[in-house]
């Protein structure tokens, strides 16, 4: 049957002014239009899936029929073939190795990197202070991503480099997958920034790695576990390295950072929400540290993750048929693009009542068991689902305990959005006001 087209679209360009401008409010509203909606992104045809289910298909179950699709093609010559980018055989091959990082008992052992960071820098606020929250933020998942990737005395300056280049990349590689080729050639302003943003962070890794490779140690941090892996006895070569240090930075700060701006937003304009935040904290920590091990007790603390996650993802992800796959009663041939977005199926209030509304208290076990398979994606699916997605979930339960803890962050002006890869804040003015 014929896919039908998305409103909006002008000659030539198709739909990527729509995009542009519109950002989620154009690509949310979709699904009135069917389940799959055509989008002409300039020459380029792709096909918006707006339904759980063919969602589930694309990521899970014909998961092995697609490839990463045209948005990420564009991210090659920067990223490499990290996770983020590579496929088929490959791709297992380096997320086999990866994984060892990220399993219980090293997770476990961040953890108290991560109640580190959210102390220190809650310490360092004043009664009274205004503080720039996202900017905050950005800070300490740029600290704690750097600290589990790099232990060593010349990670630290690697740390450093990231914190001052990693957001130009995120921000700037996003409007280059969403522009024409030719663009990223002009000599305009954020491509000059683009460019030695990125060479600026492959000399230092590079060197990092140089150093370890030296040194040999193992230093107990996903850069180490990275260096040691081996499969069929080859390790990665320092380019293959450097492509998964390059992927872990660019996908562990960006999620986490937003995540934890807009989660402390929503806690300080929505006071009984904090509150009830505060009783869960004071119970189960009183006046102590939290601890990994606290982390199930945290159920009220772990439904704001949830929540924050739902109204913030990332906007949208871009997959490549392999082969012919039906999706519903369309056939798309090999080589389609196909579009899923984890921002439009959050806020479908089809399967979200109320979804610009910032409700914790939805995340109930009974609420989990009705909800399709598909609806809920922060972190994808299947064989790409986030290897760090639960490094992820426990830096943002850590980081809200350790600072509501202490404090109340109370906004002194309304947000503001900022739309690229994900909705980023823009402005998150809050005072500091210490607990009683």
């Amino acid at each position: 049957m014929p896919v039908p087209v998305a409103p909006r679209r002008w000659p030539l360009l198709g739909h990527t002014p729509a995009m542009l401008l519109q950002r989620a409010r154009f690509t949310d509203a979709l699904h009135e239009h069917g389940d799959v909606v055509r989008l002409d992104l300039g020459p380029l045809r792709a096909h918006f899936v707006t339904s759980p289910s063919l969602t589930y298909e694309v990521l899970v179950s014909q998961g092995s029929k697609f490839r990463k699709g045209a948005m990420f093609d564009k991210f090659q010559p920067y990223l490499g073939t990290g996770l983020l980018l590579s496929n088929g055989g490959y791709h297992l091959r380096q997320r086999r190795m990866m994984q060892p990082a990220f399993h219980r008992e090293r997770i476990e052992a961040y953890a108290s990197t991560m109640a580190r960071a959210a102390s220190s820098l809650a310490a360092r606020w004043q009664p009274g202070e205004i503080r720039v929250v996202e900017d905050d933020m950005q800070e300490l998942a740029v600290t704690i991503v750097g600290e589990a990737l790099f232990s060593s005395e010349i990670g630290k300056r690697a740390v450093e480099e990231v914190r001052r280049s990693i957001f130009t990349v995120i921000q700037q590689g996003m409007i280059r997958a969403l522009t024409p080729s030719f663009v990223e050639k002009l000599p305009l302003r954020g491509n000059k920034e683009f460019d030695a943003a990125i060479a600026r962070m492959k000399a230092v890794v590079l060197q990092v790695i140089e150093s370890w490779r030296a040194d040999g140690t193992d230093h107990g941090d996903v850069l180490s576990t990275l260096l040691l892996a081996q499969e069929d006895g080859v390790g990665m070569t320092d380019r293959q390295t450097y492509d998964e240090v390059l992927t872990l930075l660019t996908a562990g700060i960006e999620t986490t950072a937003i995540a934890l701006a807009w989660a402390l937003y929503e806690l300080g304009d929505n006071p009984e929400i904090e509150k009830r935040l505060h009783a869960e904290l004071d119970t189960v920590l009183g006046d102590r540290p939290v601890t990994f091990a606290d982390i199930p007790s945290l159920t009220y603390t772990t439904q704001i993750v949830q929540e924050t996650l739902r109204m913030y993802p990332i906007w949208f992800v871009m997959r490549r048929t392999l082969e012919e796959v039906r999706l519903g009663d369309v056939t798309l041939p090999a080589g389609a693009e196909v579009i899923v977005s984890p921002h439009a199926l959050h806020h479908d209030p089809r399967y979200f009542p109320e979804p610009r509304r910032f409700a914790p208290e939805r995340w109930t076990p009974e609420f989990l068991s009705t909800l399709p398979r598909g609806a809920y994606v922060p972190f994808g699916g299947g064989a790409r689902q986030c290897l760090g997605n639960t490094f992820a979930q426990t830096e943002i339960v850590i980081t809200l305990a350790t600072v509501a803890a202490r404090w109340r962050l109370v906004p002194t002006r309304a947000a503001r959005v900022k739309f690229t890869s994900a909705p980023y804040p823009q402005g998150l003015l809050m005072k500091a006001v210490p607990r009683d």
